[in-house]
């Protein structure tokens, strides 16, 4: 008989909305920010986990005894690892060293078996991600792997829908702007669907690092923003949906992390501060008696070893 999940699985989502207080410009839109480091591994990437598991199980795919095989910078394969671990699948995952020490020792304290792709001096270059979708790809050609696929699996946007919908129900009167930044643009168009469905004004704008502007300039680049910029348009990524697009300087993301930080009490990483970066830019476009949204995506507690923080 199989052992039952792990109730561990039940924490996920319900995260809580805050308004920034202090960092936000005079005359400008109010700002509400989505804390997913409340989330079981400290990641919204737990929602994604989730949904891909249970719906490949529902359809049969995926099957006690299998393995899970992904690629991934590091959130999504802890999500994976402890979902995985939560239902008894073994997991193998391909990373680098482009990113955070403790993203890849979360998912090897997990019981993730761990496999690197070297990077350029650290550095997330176009070629890495692609390199690291490929060797993944040989290990789920293996007999009984399931390949999550995380940047074409439109299970994720199932995952997601359920921030889009904690948002109509913590800010019921409306958001006139949704931003984020986009790595498989899983969260940006699950988020959006729910968000058009209840208010189809809504601005979705997608964000990106500036030195690597393929969705604003047709450019790919080299940049430190783990989890977004992955060097290639996100099959998931709906130009219906978000048309627009907008490329925010990573010294600004790492500042805006540290003013979080000090100023409104909320610890994130980088990709989180290109978020809330991107959205103080559009409050004060927007100006008073609107509202902007998006996601602290994780916590800064796993960027700690880097040089996120230095100095301050």
């Amino acid at each position: 008989m199989p052992r039952p999940d792990a109730a561990a699985l039940s924490a996920i989502g319900r995260t809580p909305l805050v308004e920034l207080r202090r960092i936000v410009p005079p005359q400008a839109a109010r700002v509400f920010v989505k804390l997913e480091a409340f989330n079981p591994t400290g990641s919204y990437k737990d929602r994604m986990a989730l949904a891909m598991i249970e719906q490949a199980e529902r359809r049969g795919e995926l099957r006690p005894g299998m393995t899970v095989v992904e690629y991934t910078g590091g959130s999504t394969g802890s999500s994976l690892a402890f979902v995985c671990a939560c239902k008894g699948y073994r997991f193998r995952v391909v990373s680098s060293d482009a990113f955070a020490p403790a993203k890849l020792r979360t998912m090897q304290a997990f019981g993730a078996e761990l496999e690197i792709v070297a990077s350029a001096g650290g550095r997330i270059t176009p070629d890495l991600i692609p390199r690291m979708m490929e060797r993944a790809r040989t290990l789920a050609a293996a007999p009984d792997a399931y390949f999550t696929d995380q940047i074409r699996n439109r299970d994720s946007l199932i995952g997601y829908e359920g921030i889009g919908s904690e948002l109509l129900e913590q800010l019921p009167d409306g958001i006139d702007a949704f931003a984020a930044a986009v790595g498989g643009a899983g969260m940006l168009m699950g988020v959006a669907r729910v968000l058009r469905s209840r208010w189809p004004a809504t601005r979705i704008v997608a964000l990106e690092p500036a030195s690597a502007p393929l969705l604003t300039r047709g450019e790919p680049g080299t940049h430190h923003v783990e989890g977004i910029g992955i060097g290639i348009v996100p099959p998931l990524l709906d130009r219906a949906l978000c048309p627009e697009a907008r490329a925010i300087d990573e010294s600004e993301a790492r500042a805006v992390c540290r003013r979080l930080a000090r100023e409104e009490g909320i610890l994130a990483g980088t990709s989180s501060g290109l978020n809330v970066a991107g959205a103080l830019a559009l409050a004060s476009e927007l100006g008073p008696g609107r509202v902007v949204a998006t996601v602290a995506c994780d916590s800064g507690l796993k960027y700690l070893d880097g040089d996120l923080y230095d100095g301050v």
